[in-house]
């Protein structure tokens, strides 16, 4: 079996023709699970048919949580991804680059592996006090790829909180709103630029909407992942 065919997140079979009805979904490995967040409220993952294909419909009220599936990638496989988010409706006060307000209507998460001796003692510690709250360690490093109120397209904005978590800017602003958003990036590339190494092996993947610090309220649809 392939790579792509192994890794592929499939929110159903992968893009469908659009028609009348949505066919029956696809049967799913329920590789997929919610992961919440320390002290945070969950945000609602569920599968929809939505613009001509299946897709994971989320739903945040004043919350923040992921909906994840693990992987197991090796560094030398990293290579190419597609993935696609449809967004109705911003959140005006939402900024990724403010820790006040860094929610996201839409995001693509990619987990990392690495060498953790490496990072300063202050980042050290950080990673421990979090695994000691989730119960896990963190990513060595995480990209993220979001679509913010402002920023523009192309920004790569450092985590506010936290400089082993960077994102990219893939839209902005609400003139692409209102249908489906398909985007394919050179994963290692992106990686290498946000943080100046070359990626480990690729841990997990996760998508998030989340409206937690800016106190309303989002709705987004991911359709699948594909590699290569």
């Amino acid at each position: 079996m392939t790579l792509s065919r192994r890794l592929l997140l499939s929110a159903g079979a992968g893009t469908l023709a659009a028609c009348a009805s949505a066919p029956p979904a696809p049967t799913d490995p329920e590789l997929w699970h919610d992961l919440p967040l320390p002290g945070k409220a969950r945000s609602r993952y569920q599968r929809v048919f939505k613009g001509g294909r299946w897709a994971f419909e989320a739903n945040a009220e004043r919350s923040a949580s992921m909906w994840r599936q693990r992987v197991d990638v090796a560094p030398e496989a990293v290579g190419t991804v597609g993935f696609s988010w449809w967004v109705d409706r911003l959140m005006p006060r939402a900024d990724v680059a403010d820790s006040a307000r860094e929610d996201a209507v839409a995001r693509v998460i990619f987990g990392f592996d690495g060498d953790v001796q490496r990072l300063p003692a202050r980042t050290r510690a950080m990673f421990e006090l979090a695994q000691l709250l989730t119960g896990e360690e963190p990513p060595y490093a995480t990209l993220m790829y979001v679509w913010d109120t402002r920023a523009p397209v192309g920004t790569l904005v450092t985590n506010p909180r936290s400089d082993r978590i960077r994102k990219w800017v893939l839209d902005s602003g609400p003139e692409q709103l209102g249908r489906w958003r398909d985007h394919r990036r050179d994963l290692r590339a992106d990686f290498e630029q946000a943080f100046g190494e070359a990626p480990g092996r690729l841990r997990s993947v996760a998508l998030m909407t989340d409206a937690d610090n800016t106190g309303g309220t989002a709705r987004a649809w991911y359709g699948p992942l594909q590699w290569g």
